[in-house]
């Protein structure tokens, strides 16, 4: 029971950081360095690994689909590019840029913040009267907010393309890349593309809030910096799976 307890106070003070954050969005112009500078790090360097996983999750994808349908003698190998399309579209995609921004991202942010509260610099800003929340949280969720539909967007096509290769010159397969992008196009619904978004969206927003918080409240010395980043990637990943459940359901 007050393990329970412990678990909702903490969710409360989380949303707590994230409504005083908010709080001082109309100073976020006056901070577009800061958030040029998070962009960067959350979007730009985290591309090319989001490119490089969903490319080849896409092969798999299709490659598996392929091979099954030909084991069992289905003949409805045209409708690989429908289960790859849908499958990384409303699931697979969000879920794996979720993951990748938690390992990536997440700990980069959890290790920071955590250093600078246990060297003091965060104390530093509250005497003089610098809210941490302004230029350590504000900067981040909204960076976050721009970036995750971005990288949404690219593991989609790029996972839409692997799969695409895949079908188009696994032998067992040959399924050519005109017959498999039509497939793609006539089964799937602008909808499915903005559900995965919106889950990208929720996840992303839900890593920064949980890594700023644990990092800000990291108490010790620097062992315990070490201790915060692996319960920030932890709790988010458990938050990944746990919200893709009910986002689907409520998608549904």
């Amino acid at each position: 029971m007050n393990t329970l307890l412990a678990i909702f106070a903490h969710i409360g003070n989380a949303v707590l950081l994230t409504v005083r954050a908010l709080k001082y969005t109309p100073s976020l112009l006056r901070q577009f360095p800061r958030l040029i500078e998070q962009c960067y790090m959350i979007g730009y360097t985290t591309m090319p690994i989001v490119t490089i996983l969903t490319f080849f999750i896409g092969g798999v994808l299709a490659l598996q689909s392929g091979h099954s349908m030909e084991a069992q003698h289905f003949g409805v190998k045209n409708l690989i590019g429908t289960l790859v399309g849908l499958s990384l579209a409303r699931e697979l995609g969000p879920v794996m840029v979720a993951i990748l921004v938690a390992g990536r991202v997440g700990s980069a942010i959890t290790a920071e913040l955590a250093s600078m509260k246990v060297y003091q610099e965060v104390d530093a800003l509250v005497t003089m009267n610098i809210p941490p929340e302004r230029i350590l949280v504000l900067p981040r969720l909204a960076a976050v907010f721009l970036m995750m539909p971005i990288l949404g967007m690219i593991a989609n096509i790029c996972g839409w393309y692997g799969g695409a290769l895949v079908c188009q010159y696994t032998s067992f397969i040959s399924v050519d890349s005109q017959s498999y992008f039509a497939a793609l196009k006539r089964y799937m619904e602008v909808k499915d593309v903005l559900d995965g978004l919106i889950k990208t969206e929720v996840f992303g927003f839900v890593i920064v809030v949980i890594c700023c918080y644990i990092g800000l409240n990291t108490r010790g010395g620097p062992r315990e910096i070490g201790v915060s980043l692996t319960k920030a990637i932890v709790t988010s990943l458990i938050f990944i799976l746990v919200l893709d459940y009910f986002i689907t359901k409520a998608q549904l």
